[in-house]
């Protein structure tokens, strides 16, 4: 990974059980007649990721066999029951020494965040010191860009389902904002009621 456009690898974390959706998933949720993490890669690729690592937790099994995920790198997260903060260790874990010198961290169920607003967030990447967020309305949400120098202080303090939320609190004046609120909605596909969202 030498080219610019390629320092920039996208992170799925797609390993979440669904637990207030019955235990469905979420990365198998049907989207526009695909598996909710076809539609994420999909995204991450039009917003220019060459290269995208997914992390998988609930039902990897069966989310191998039923999603078509080609040229993406499938990780395994034991772990994933923990929350999201092991899953975005473990992702961050395995873009280590594959030369990505930034992660766009991106989430499985928030089908509302486009290829535009991705690419918004990818454009402000300078360099491993890079902190990137998108804005609601002046209000920090995802996805996130994560240079490689964030990414050990990151790992450290992720725990259960904050992610990077505490690192980048007390990160708060590097983080360079993006407005994207013109072009996606932030909600999460979290309950039964929220399926609404899903075409």
């Amino acid at each position: 990974m030498t080219d610019d456009e390629d320092q920039v690898a996208g992170l799925l974390l797609a390993a979440g059980g669904g637990r207030r959706l019955g235990g469905r998933p979420k990365a198998l949720l049907e989207h526009r007649g695909h598996p909710l993490v076809e539609h994420a890669v999909a995204v991450l690729r039009a917003a220019g990721c060459t290269r995208v690592h997914v992390v998988l937790g609930a039902r990897a099994a069966d989310v191998r066999d039923r999603a078509d995920l080609p040229g993406c790198v499938l990780v395994d997260n034991p772990d994933w029951e923990r929350g999201m903060g092991s899953s975005l260790r473990t992702g961050l874990d395995s873009l280590t020494g594959t030369g990505a010198r930034a992660a766009l961290v991106s989430l499985v169920d928030q089908p509302g965040i486009g290829a535009e607003a991705m690419a918004r967030v990818r454009a402000g990447y300078r360099d491993e010191t890079s902190l990137v967020s998108a804005a609601y309305a002046g209000v920090r949400g995802h996805p996130v860009l994560l240079g490689a120098a964030h990414w050990a202080g990151v790992a450290a303090t992720a725990t259960g389902d904050r992610g990077a939320r505490a690192y980048l609190r007390e990160h708060e004046a590097e983080i360079a904002l993006v407005e994207c609120a013109d072009v996606a909605r932030p909600y999460d596909i979290d309950t039964e009621a929220d399926l609404v969202h899903l075409e």
